[in-house]
């Protein structure tokens, strides 16, 4: 049976991707307390085009009925990740240039979003799922162990502060329903799931290529 809303067949859809990305990659290592500071600041530098990608996307289908509910400005991590990144380079000099080369598997994610975009954009309200509700939830959690694991200041976390959003809690629930509200109208209901799945794939594969290439780094 089709679930009853699109909110619903997302979650379905990913339950048990979320669990993957959970155990696998840089993010289980962040989860266990045994992320490096080297394997963090690569998650950003891999992270940061693909959210320059998805935000100039939305952007691009902000007036419409389709998307337009879910383009919220208050969301847009890609300038707290700079800020982040450019606190690492003052503070030891590791980033060279956030700018830098596109891993493989970052291109693939950029792409892939690029792709959801074409026609009506609809496929954008699964990217938009897949990463700004994870940073509003699970990405609270992964801010605090890297505080401690880390020893990371505020300063360092911006990633995970939504300054122009004072009640989150409240903030998700709107936005879940926006979700559903956008899906009501899709006609790509099936197309927005998959895609959803496609995200959540794409995202792993980036966290396990960043585990591995902070690996290298250490040898």
């Amino acid at each position: 049976m089709r679930p009853a809303s699109l909110l619903e067949a997302l979650r379905e859809r990913t339950r048990d991707l979320h669990v993957r990305a959970e155990r696998s990659g840089i993010i289980a290592d962040i989860l266990r307390g045994r992320a490096t500071r080297e394997g963090y600041e690569r998650l950003l530098r891999s992270l940061l085009p693909v959210y320059q990608t998805l935000e100039r996307q939305l952007a691009r289908h902000g007036a419409s009925s389709r998307i337009g509910p879910i383009v919220r400005p208050e969301l847009d991590r890609a300038g707290a990740i700079a800020a982040d990144l450019r606190y690492f380079s003052i503070s030891d000099g590791s980033i060279s240039d956030v700018g830098e080369k596109h891993s493989p598997e970052t291109a693939r994610y950029v792409s892939a979003i690029v792709a959801a975009s074409d026609g009506n954009g609809s496929r954008l309200i699964a990217h938009a799922y897949a990463r700004y509700l994870g940073d509003l939830s699970g990405g609270q959690i992964l801010s605090r162990l890297l505080s401690r694991s880390l020893n990371l200041p505020l300063a360092a976390l911006s990633f995970y502060v939504f300054p122009a959003i004072p009640d989150i809690e409240a903030f998700k629930s709107d936005y879940r329903s926006a979700i559903d509200r956008v899906g009501d109208e899709s006609e790509d209901f099936d197309a927005v799931v998959e895609e959803a799945a496609l995200a959540f794939e794409l995202n792993i594969d980036l966290s396990i290529a960043v585990q591995a290439d902070a690996a290298r780094a250490l040898r």
